[in-house]
């Protein structure tokens, strides 16, 4: 009993003293793509009380959700899974439900097998995972392979602080995405 009292405080206080981590990653091309933001913070603070906040609050076509390896084996450090785009119809709700969170959950036991997310602190670790499928997405494979690797890139890029501020500068006159590029004035 006072062993796990101790461990309990322990614990607390690292999640007190652990830096939140935020990630991105985006990985694919066309509709089976994934991208990937990540928020990796302690338990027992502000942050746990965000999370518990945002998995008691779906709204219409976001319904956030624990990610699992298996049914009933959720990953850890535990990861609520977030829809960045509502459920459009039944193909996309199984891929986002099915194939995405699959890859998800993957890409988190990948960054803790590596050491990313260290081994001894997944049980004060919470993650946030906002995820995007695209509502136009068909190919499952692609969609858990990417998802899996945007998801160990996006926790990757949390724990290294990337990026710097010295490369946001640099790209600042080419801001572009898979969506969209500026135009010279």
């Amino acid at each position: 009993m006072i062993a796990s009292v101790v461990e309990m405080t322990a614990g607390s206080e690292f999640a007190s003293r652990f830096p939140t981590q935020v990630g991105e990653s985006f990985v694919g091309r066309g509709a089976d793509a994934a991208h990937v933001n990540s928020v990796l913070g302690g338990k027992g603070g502000p942050f746990e009380a965000a999370w518990a906040g945002a998995l008691a609050s779906p709204s219409s076509g976001h319904v956030p959700f624990l990610a699992v390896l298996q049914p009933g084996l959720p990953v850890k450090p535990f990861t609520l899974f977030v829809n960045k785009a509502p459920i459009a119809n039944d193909r996309h709700a199984e891929l986002t439900w099915g194939a995405a969170q699959a890859g998800v959950a993957r890409g988190v036991a990948d960054a803790v097998h590596r050491q990313v997310v260290p081994t001894e602190h997944c049980d004060d670790l919470l993650l946030l995972a906002a995820v995007w499928v695209n509502p136009q997405a068909a190919n499952e494979d692609a969609v858990f392979a990417n998802n899996s690797e945007a998801t160990l890139a996006a926790l990757e890029a949390g724990a290294r602080g990337s990026p710097g501020i010295g490369e946001v500068l640099a790209a600042r006159e080419d801001p572009f995405n898979p969506y969209f590029r500026a135009r010279e004035p």
